[in-house]
């Protein structure tokens, strides 16, 4: 877990200050900043192309920001990486499991990484009804449905102090989205700290107290659900 004498509950968990990424002319992330406290699950709300996936690699080291600042338990995520992600599970997309492993094997592999048991592996697998049969099966015989199931079970199941997640129910059925966004209520009441991507608003609505809204790169707000409901609710005369 993470060293508290370093990290104060009262610190933001994950911070960006002025977060800036370009691709040659492009500006893909233009002076993001975010503070998302502890034990809170945190959306991250715009449309496909927004920045999001960006500001998520950057934060998992996949990427170097061209300005600005980020940092998960007071770690610099450049600088220090190794600490700063040591006690935070990732969501990785689907497409980068490996298709010739079982179910399991993948995910006694994820747990390796991890350094960590799957203490809550059972639990994440029932929420997300991924049976016991499938996880004998290779992944390449796995629908798109089964294998972000599958993702999600990985970057759960050893229960870290924070989670990032990608767009997390892309591919799930309603009813599964409804049982993953309750697993998530658990957590979070547990202390664990949640930042999640989305571009689904209902979704965010359900599931996140706080939301930043990002567009072209650029953050257009950063408040309570609750508020920017009231803010931006729109009327239809039928």
């Amino acid at each position: 877990m993470v060293d508290m004498n370093a990290q104060h509950a009262s610190d933001p968990v994950i911070q960006t200050t002025m977060l800036t990424k370009r691709y040659g002319s492009v500006l893909a992330l233009t002076d993001v900043t975010l503070a998302i406290p502890h034990g809170t699950i945190f959306g991250f709300l715009g449309p496909n192309g927004a920045g999001k996936t960006t500001a998520i690699r950057i934060l998992m080291g996949f990427l170097r920001a061209n300005g600005g600042s980020a940092s998960i338990f007071g770690h610099d995520v450049w600088r220090d990486g190794v600490a700063a992600r040591r006690d935070v599970g990732y969501l990785v997309t689907a497409d980068a499991l490996y298709p010739d492993m079982s179910g399991d094997d993948q995910l006694d592999y994820a747990a390796k990484l991890s350094g960590r048991p799957p203490a809550i592996r059972e639990r994440v697998r029932d929420a997300l009804e991924l049976d016991q049969v499938s996880l004998k099966r290779r992944l390449g015989t796995y629908s798109k449905g089964m294998r972000q199931k599958l993702a999600i079970i990985a970057a759960l199941q050893h229960d870290p102090a924070a989670l990032i997640l990608d767009e997390p129910t892309d591919g799930l059925d309603p009813l599964i989205q409804r049982n993953f966004e309750a697993l998530l209520g658990e957590l979070r009441d547990r202390g664990t700290t949640i930042f999640m991507s989305s571009h689904d608003l209902a979704e965010v609505e359900r599931t996140c107290e706080r939301v930043a809204v990002v567009r072209q790169g650029r953050l257009v707000a950063n408040e309570t659900v609750a508020d920017l409901k009231r803010r931006y609710h729109q009327v239809a005369t039928i």
